[in-house]
């Protein structure tokens, strides 16, 4: 395996499990703005998905958060019909225009609700729309790893305090995660060849993700809420960085 492989995915992990130890999601989002740039689509999603649950372990363990079952399982409901559907689209997905779309999505909203000193929390919907947060969450869940974008937007937009917000994303993404891998596993997603970078991503993943939730526990209300948005509206740029020029090159 090329060295130059190794330390892209070393680097990848450092910086996306530190990221999913602080704020209790993003890691496919943060490592796949890395490893897009030199993996194969299949390879750098399977890795996230380990990486992900790794860091979600982890944190189960390190920064315990209660959470209510009543608000938790719409989301659970939701995302695991999601799933099926994020795996099945995996090898179909043009990787490009789905990075285009989402980190338009996030560069242009993520910002706004930054900016916004007192956002009106969003009460509409009941279960319903808790249950299509999920399933968004789960749909990204399988083609990557990135089970807790969506439904942590929505937590934000419900105006959840950071613990409930914690408790809530940590819980949904480790049970989103496991399905998602269990299914990458049945399905052969998962080859011989990748096991050498499990062992270079796991060990790295528990020790960064283990920092990230000390600071975590540190952070104000105020601070939790710039942090998520900030780390989804960088998770944006950094799509956008790396699905434009293809788009580009592709059309003109």
């Amino acid at each position: 395996m090329p060295v130059e492989t190794i330390v892209v995915v070393a680097l990848g992990a450092v910086v996306a499990g530190f990221v999913q130890g602080l704020s209790g999601f993003a890691f496919g989002l943060v490592a796949m703005s890395l490893w897009a740039w030199t993996l194969d689509p299949a390879l750098a999603a399977v890795l996230a998905v380990f990486g992900a649950l790794t860091g979600q372990v982890m944190a189960a363990v390190s920064v315990r958060r209660p959470f209510a079952l009543a608000r938790l399982w719409p989301f659970l409901l939701g995302g695991w019909l999601g799933v099926p559907l994020g795996v099945a689209l995996l090898p179909r997905l043009d990787v490009d225009w789905f990075k285009a779309v989402l980190g338009l999505l996030l560069v242009i909203w993520c910002p706004a609700m930054l900016m916004a000193r007192r956002l009106p929390a969003v009460t509409a919907g009941g279960r319903v729309a808790d249950g299509t947060a999920g399933m968004a969450g789960g749909i990204m869940s399988g083609i990557g790893g990135f089970a807790g974008a969506l439904p942590t937007l929505w937590c934000t937009l419900r105006g959840f305090e950071k613990d409930t917000q914690r408790g809530l994303i940590q819980n949904f993404n480790l049970a989103m995660l496991s399905v998602t891998m269990a299914t990458y596993l049945f399905q052969g997603l998962v080859t011989r060849p990748m096991l050498p970078l499990f062992a270079v991503v796991g060990p790295i993943v528990l020790l960064t993700a283990f920092l990230g939730g000390k600071v975590y526990i540190g952070l104000s209300e105020a601070a939790f809420r710039r942090v998520v948005l900030g780390l989804l509206t960088a998770s944006g740029v950094a799509m956008l960085v790396s699905a434009v020029p293809n788009l580009l090159a592709r059309y003109l």
